[in-house]
C-alpha cells in the first residue's frame, strides 16, 4: 500500500502526535505530506505552525480561517438541538472534527492526494469522528492513521523520538497531558488526569477562573434569540464567532464551565476529560430560558427526548450521516418560534436565570395568575382531573375486589375421570 501513497494530506496541530507524524509518513511512505490546519479559534497555538511544519518535513501548509463557519454551520445547529453527552459534556472537540477533515477532504482533491492522515489514538473517538467523514463525503480516498501502525506506545515513547530528531514539542515528561482548544472549549486528558481520583493542577485551567478568584459582585447579561441561534448579547449584535467570544469572556471571567468527568468512549472504554466551556454553558442556559416561553409544552418535550440520540450521534461522529440530517430538520423546525431574550446572572461559577422574554411568548399571566381573573374556570379542574384519575381508581378497585376461590375441576356424576 505504501508505493499507492504519494502524496498525503495531514491534519496537523503542531502539537506532539502530528509533528512526529510529518517525519513518520515520510521516512515510512517516502511520500509528500502536506499539512493542513483549521483555525477554529485556538489562538497564539496556530502562530508557529507553518515554520515548524515546514521545518519538520512538510512540503506545503494551509491554514484556514473557519472560525464563522465553524461557529454558525456546527456549534450553533448543535445547540439549537439542546446536546449534551451523558449530561455533562457539552461536544466542544466532537462538534470540530467533522469540520476539520470536511475541510481536509477539500485539500485533499485541490492537491490530487492519494491520502489522507489524522493524528487520533487507536484508543479514542477522534480517529473514528475523522473517518467516518472522510469516507461519507470521499468514499475511495486512502486513510493513514498512524498510531494504528507505528512502533510508538505512548507520548513518552513519541517525546523521545521527537528529541531525538530536533522536533520541538509543546509538552514534557513531567507535563503530558494533551489539551485541544477551539472557539468553543478547551479539553484536557491523559497523563496525570488519568487518575480519576487526581484533582486536576490548579495552572492547568485556560479559560475560566478558579470561582475563588471569580469577581465577589454577580454580573448579569441579556442574550437574545432568533430561531433558536444567539444573535446578540447585552443588546450588541455579533457574528457568530464574535458572539461565541464574548460569551466566553463573560463565562469565564466567572469561572463558569468548567467540568470534570468521566465520560463512555464509542470504542468501549470508559475515559477521564476536563473540559472548560464557559460561552457553551451560558448560551445553554439562555437557549433553554427562551425556549420555556416560547414552546409547546408537547413540543419541548418531543425535542428534549432526541437529545440524547443526537448528542450521540455528534460524539460518535456522524455528522454527516443523514439521522443527524433527519433529526436538524426537525430541531430546526421546532427552533421556528424560539424567537427572545433571556436574562442570567453570573457569578461564581453559578449561571441563574432570573429573566425571560419574547415577543410571542406563551406565558399568559392572566392565566397563570393567583388572583382573580374571568379567563380560566377552575371548576373545569374537577372533570379534568377525574378522567385521568379513572385508570388509578380502577386499578384500585380491581385491586380490593375479593373473587371466590374456583372449585377445582373433577368427574361428572356417574362418569369417567379419563
Amino acid at each position: 500500500m505504501s508505493g499507492d501513497i504519494r502524496k498525503v494530506v495531514l491534519a496537523y496541530s503542531g502539537g506532539l502526535d502530528t509533528s512526529v507524524i510529518i517525519k513518520w509518513l515520510i521516512e515510512t511512505y517516502g511520500c509528500e505530506v502536506i499539512a493542513f490546519s483549521a483555525d477554529l479559534g485556538q489562538g497564539e497555538e496556530l502562530a508557529p505552525v507553518r515554520k515548524k511544519a515546514l521545518a519538520t518535513g512538510a512540503s506545503k501548509v494551509y491554514i484556514e480561517d473557519l472560525k464563522e463557519t465553524f461557529v454558525r454551520d456546527y456549534v450553533f445547529p448543535m445547540l439549537r438541538a439542546g446536546a449534551v453527552y451523558e449530561g455533562n459534556y457539552l461536544l466542544g472537540t466532537s462538534i470540530a472534527r467533522p469540520l476539520i477533515a470536511k475541510a481536509q477532504i477539500e485539500i485533499a482533491r485541490r492537491e490530487k492526494a492519494d491520502a489522507v492522515a489524522h493524528g487520533a489514538t487507536g484508543k479514542g473517538n477522534d480517529q473514528v469522528r475523522f473517518e467516518l467523514t472522510y469516507m461519507a463525503l470521499a468514499p475511495r480516498i486512502k486513510i493513514v492513521a498512524p498510531w494504528r501502525e507505528w512502533e510508538f506506545k505512548s507520548r513518552r515513547s513519541l517525546i523521545d523520538y521527537a528529541r531525538k530528531h530536533g522536533i520541538p514539542v509543546p509538552v514534557t515528561k513531567e507535563k503530558p497531558y494533551s489539551t485541544d482548544r477551539n472557539l468553543f472549549h478547551i479539553s484536557y486528558e491523559g497523563g496525570i488526569l488519568e487518575d480519576p481520583w487526581a484533582e486536576p493542577p490548579k495552572e492547568m485551567h485556560t479559560l475560566a477562573v478558579p470561582v475563588e478568584k471569580a469577581p465577589n459582585r454577580p454580573e448579569y447579561a441579556t442574550f437574545d434569540y432568533e430561531k433558536g441561534n444567539p444573535v446578540a448579547i447585552n443588546g450588541k449584535r455579533l457574528s457568530p464567532a464574535s458572539l461565541l467570544a464574548e460569551a466566553n469572556r463573560l463565562g469565564g471571567k466567572h469561572g463558569i464551565g468548567r467540568v470534570d468527568l468521566v465520560e463512555n468512549r464509542y470504542v468501549g472504554m470508559k475515559s477521564r476529560g476536563v473540559y472548560e466551556t464557559p460561552g457553551g454553558t451560558l448560551l445553554h442556559a439562555a437557549h433553554r430560558a427562551v425556549e420555556s416561553v416560547t414552546l409547546d409544552r408537547e413540543v419541548m418535550r418531543l425535542r428534549d427526548s432526541i437529545v440524547p440520540k443526537y448528542a450521540e450521534i455528534v460524539y460518535y461522529g456522524y455528522w454527516f450521516a443523514p439521522e443527524r440530517e433527519a433529526l436538524q430538520a426537525l430541531v430546526d423546525r421546532i427552533q421556528e418560534p424560539v424567537t427572545g431574550t433571556a436574562r442570567l446572572k453570573l457569578y461564581k461559577g453559578n449561571v441563574m436565570v432570573v429573566g425571560r422574554k419574547a415577543p410571542r411568548s406563551l406565558y399568559n399571566p392572566d392565566l397563570a395568575t393567583f388572583e382573580e381573573e374571568a379567563v380560566y374556570n377552575q371548576k373545569d379542574a374537577e372533570g379534568f382531573i377525574r378522567l385521568n384519575a379513572l385508570r388509578l381508581r380502577v386499578e384500585r378497585m380491581a385491586r380490593k375486589t375479593k373473587t371466590p376461590p374456583r372449585r377445582p375441576r373433577g368427574p361428572e356424576p356417574g362418569g369417567h375421570p379419563g
